[in-house]
């Protein structure tokens, strides 16, 4: 029987009504494979995935080929995004055997879960040249029970081969300097889109991490170039239409180079990630007077979204938005529905002068840019009408809320909650706007309570609850991460407190002990699998060890002096191991690279005391203003933190200390000292 009802994860909850027998991954359901003598069929996906939507309703839901499914095999279902350990196990073999990956994933495995035939997506039907699933379930039954030898053969090259993708970053002569990082910022520039912006063609994905990287790198060399493609990109992608010009937040790739169509599911670590960026960029060209700057707008709406669209009522956010709509009970979801419009539409809810006006703003023609005629709404203007624009904005917003909406992932991640708690704490600080902090706040709470059980840390949550998957190096590193952020953002002390008892956690459990600096995705005491997975490229999130970087650099500068320095040897190593990615591939290193550049700065310090009521918030303001990326920031009493420690005031004032690694400067007073004393960082 299909065993799913009680999933904690609403992807699994899905295909619990499928005559699929699915089951979770146990060692239960690995034992009865081992028990009937029958390989493992493991579907892997999640719940916004548009073609995981279409397999399921073309296969999963049919009577047939769930007999067949159930007599042959032992049907496993799981959500990539609550077992990234799988996931990440299973998907280098998809692409090992075939060259590609992505989801679904559709792999067999022996009752040992070594992997022997393992691809994506099979059409109901035969077409393209490629097996429906039907047949294909028919020819590994068949090769399963007269041709086994091949089974054994193939299934141990595949797991010999993935063993020895896990054997960790090779040993590099390679080492963070200015000329490797001026290197990797180079060769990422040369993969410019020189007519639509961003990196390399269709599909286009947002270059999230890369933003803030190139960022931190012109922040560091002062060089035009790279702050102007990061100003091309980031205004490329605000004005298509894989930016939601409605509501704000992003979708989770464009299918052409020209961001104009969207797939339209919305991810949290996403629009966590791309936050942090947008943030960033309006913090360092944001103006004192004149209109709102493309990227402050971006950032304000973004953090909106997150808000409204993501926000639990636990205080955590959500995983994301599907890409499809449901229109009709029992029917496949339609891509996009939600979202896009004609301009018959637009005077429908306008009238015929502000439909005409939207039309021509919001590019939405009679051709249509996606299906059957329809538009994705983009802005590659700002109208001098302002007014009329929030206007009709407003009027078209609460249009679309009435159309029936796509599914929400309602799973709590830690690792995505966590970049989203740094990026709402970041630009809470940098805009003075103490809702945002708040928020970020909330969040925090949430996991530390709900989480983080007996001081390790669970990998999801849903409806408050925690699921049995445990914590990766990327829920201890950026929920590490985020706390930082807030203890910089509040000057509380409890937050780093919190920080430095996960981040020796992390250190404990995922430490490679044969090779400093070297880490795990999965802990020392998780499941056993075919391998141990650990993989050091940055994708759409970061490598769990990039993330770790900057917990460990963070923590290394404003924690206790007892965990300061050996986060700071540990930070070193992990960043000289990491070294080689940004040579060897630095399109996939935008953690890296970001990590790096603020390591090769000390990392910068300031920390100002005050004594209340004395009022920091000038200095504070500059630094927040100005200070580069990285840059640990605190305002706090003397003493009352580690990086204040025998850091008193200044003549009864406000004092502020910058500090380059373990080198300080002499205390500043003054906006006009501070902002010199960073100039010169």
């Amino acid at each position: 029987m299909n065993r799913l009802g009680n999933a904690t994860s609403p992807y699994l909850r899905q295909h619990a009504g499928n005559p699929v027998h699915w089951q979770e991954w146990t060692a239960e359901a690995l034992g009865e494979a081992r028990e009937r003598d029958v390989p493992i069929l493991l579907s892997v996906g999640y719940a916004s995935c548009h073609w995981c939507h279409v397999m399921a309703h073309e296969s999963f839901e049919d009577a047939a080929t769930a007999e067949l499914m159930n007599a042959n095999f032992v049907c496993i279902k799981v959500d990539r995004e609550e077992r990234p350990d799988l996931d990440a196990v299973y998907m280098n073999a998809t692409v090992a055997m075939t060259g590609q990956g992505g989801w679904p994933m559709t792999c067999f495995l022996t009752p040992a879960g070594e992997p022997f035939y393992c691809g994506t997506y099979y059409p109901k039907q035969p077409r393209g040249g490629m097996p429906s699933f039907t047949q294909l379930l028919t020819a590994i039954t068949d090769t399963w029970q007269h041709r086994r030898g091949e089974v054994d053969q193939a299934s141990a090259q595949v797991t010999e081969a993935l063993q020895a993708q896990a054997a960790g970053l090779p040993d590099a002569d390679f080492a963070i300097t200015a000329e490797l990082l001026d290197h990797a910022v180079a060769a990422v520039l040369r993969d410019e889109d020189p007519n639509h912006a961003g990196f390399g063609g269709a599909p286009k994905f947002p270059p999230s991490a890369l933003l803030e990287g190139l960022l931190r790198s012109w922040e560091r060399t002062g060089a035009a170039n790279v702050l102007a493609a990061v100003h091309r990109t980031a205004e490329a992608m605000a004005r298509g239409g894989i930016y939601d010009q409605l509501r704000g937040g992003f979708a989770r790739y464009s299918v052409d180079a020209a961001w104009v169509v969207p797939h339209f599911e919305k991810m949290l670590y996403d629009n966590a990630q791309l936050l942090r960026a947008y943030a960033h960029l309006a913090r360092r060209t944001e103006t004192a007077a004149g209109p709102e700057s493309l990227a402050h707008r971006v950032t304000r709406e973004t953090v909106q979204f997150l808000l409204d669209d993501l926000g639990t009522e636990h205080g955590g956010f959500a995983s994301a938005l599907d890409a499809d709509t449901h229109l009709e009970p029992g029917k496949p979801g339609v891509e996009g529905a939600t979202y896009v419009w004609t301009p018959a539409e637009l005077i429908g809810e306008l009238g015929p002068d502000d439909g005409a006006w939207a039309a021509e703003v919001f590019g939405v023609t009679a051709a249509g840019t996606f299906e059957h005629g329809t538009s994705v709404l983009t802005r590659y203007t700002d109208p001098g009408d302002h007014v009329r624009l929030e206007r009709i904005r407003d009027t078209l917003r609460k249009a679309r809320d009435g159309r029936p909406q796509p599914d929400r992932d309602d799973k709590v991640v830690t690792a995505w909650n966590g970049i989203a708690i740094t990026a709402l704490a970041e630009a809470g600080a940098a805009f003075g706007v103490p809702e945002w902090v708040a928020a970020a706040a909330r969040c925090a709470r949430f996991l530390l309570s709900e989480h983080v059980i007996d001081g390790r840390v669970r990998r999801a949550s849903l409806d408050g609850v925690a699921g049995s998957s445990p914590g990766v190096l990327e829920d201890y590193a950026w929920l590490v991460t985020g706390l930082l952020a807030l203890h910089q953002a509040t000057g509380e002390r409890t937050w780093l407190d919190d920080a430095q008892r996960l981040l020796d956690k992390a250190i404990q459990h995922f430490a490679d002990p044969t090779v400093s600096g070297s880490w795990f995705d999965t802990a020392d005491d998780a499941e056993t699998l075919v391998t141990r997975p650990r993989d050091p490229i940055d994708g759409a999130t970061p490598a769990g060890a990039s993330a770790l970087a900057e917990a460990l650099l963070t923590a290394g500068a404003a924690g206790d002096v007892d965990h300061a320095v050996p986060y700071r040897a540990l930070a070193a190593q992990t960043l000289q191991r990491g070294a080689v990615v940004l040579a060897r591939a630095p399109r996939s290193a935008g953690q890296w690279l970001t990590v790096a550049e603020a390591a090769l700065r000390g990392p910068l310090q300031v920390a100002i005391a005050n004594e209340p009521p004395s009022n920091p918030s000038e200095l504070l303001t500059i630094a927040r203003a100005t200070a580069p990326g990285g840059t640990v920031i605190l305002a706090a009493p003397p003493n009352s933190a580690p990086l204040l420690a025998d850091r008193p005031l200044l003549n009864g004032e406000p004092a502020a200390y910058v500090c380059r690694g373990t080198v300080c400067d002499l205390p500043v007073s003054t906006a006009a000292e501070l902002r010199a004393a960073l100039e010169r960082s």
